[in-house]
């Protein structure tokens, strides 16, 4: 079972109300329930499998990014401490590092890919219970669905080295940068408000730090569509896509919110990570307060 994290459809719906109105809708309480299954608790390696062309500095952005999640060394707002919120749904801390990394820079599979591939790829390193595979597709992969439907995907699968999760997260600069590296492209729909200067200057990637961030506290609290979610299990809102398009405080559909803005680039963020990363990270559904929290 694969779960898709679609901007898309929720921006097209949202864009259009008011502020205001959009307001009341927060005010409402969220609950994510929990459906008594397995969280992905305690040490968790992540592998990467890097399918199509990434240059050296974008594999670096997205590894120190991983690398960040649970590192004490980043100054306040830090990526460690948006993490820390998973700790609060049941089971204690999700430890995550970076375990190992494939490159397939030779197309190996063309550059139009199913659903099957992307497990074929995934399956590349061992599935494990103590593992995520996250598959990382190039500015020029299409795959199916990406724009139309979804910008990533979580899931798990069965194999011969056992029972694991997935996930896949596609680079959109070249294909829809507006719908899936939102806030830093003008948005497909709704208000066209200036976009804001990426943290690390690359759009795509700055944006696949945003879906991989929403996938990863997707997979660890829900991984196999039986832990924390709202709604029909085959499109669950989950611990981050329940809290699609919020950044900062004070953010309304069309508004990512007040943000951090460095004053060196001018570029926006509110997460600090190791080496002096900055990222931007969506909002996370708390369990204490049954609230999205954003970090700043």
């Amino acid at each position: 079972m694969a779960f898709n994290y679609n901007l898309a459809t929720l921006a097209f719906l949202l864009c259009f109300l008011a502020p205001s109105f959009a307001a009341l809708v927060q005010e409402q309480p969220l609950v994510l329930k929990y459906h008594n299954g397995i969280l992905l608790k305690g040490n968790i390696t992540v592998n990467l499998i890097w399918y199509g062309q990434f240059t050296p500095i974008q594999r670096s952005i997205i590894v120190d990014f991983i690398n960040s999640l649970n590192s004490k060394g980043a100054p306040l707002p830090s990526t460690s401490s948006w993490w820390k919120t998973t700790e609060k749904y049941r089971g204690g801390s999700s430890s995550l590092s970076v375990g190992h990394q494939i490159l397939h820079e030779e197309y190996t599979l063309g550059k139009i890919l199913k659903s099957q591939h992307l497990i074929a790829l995934a399956s590349k390193t061992h599935f494990a219970v103590s593992s995520i595979n996250v598959v990382l597709t190039a500015k020029d992969v299409v795959v199916d669905g990406f724009c139309m439907s979804r910008c990533g995907t979580h899931g798990s699968t069965k194999s011969r080295s056992g029972r694991g999760t997935y996930i896949w997260v596609g680079n959109s600069d070249l294909q829809c940068p507006g719908q899936c590296a939102w806030p830093f492209h003008q948005p497909i729909y709704g208000p066209q408000t200036p976009p804001l200067i990426a943290p690390n200057g690359d759009v795509g990637v700055d944006g696949m730090v945003i879906n991989l961030a929403t996938l990863l506290a997707n997979t660890v609290t829900n991984p196999f569509n039986s832990g924390y979610f709202q709604g029909p299990p085959t499109a669950p809102l989950e611990a981050v896509s329940a809290c699609t398009g919020q950044f900062g405080s004070g953010s309304y559909p069309g508004y990512p919110g007040r943000v951090l803005v460095d004053k060196v680039t001018g570029a926006s963020f509110n997460a600090y990570g190791v080496n002096g990363r900055k990222y931007m990270l969506p909002a996370m559904w708390d369990p204490q307060s049954s609230a999205c929290k954003t970090l700043v």
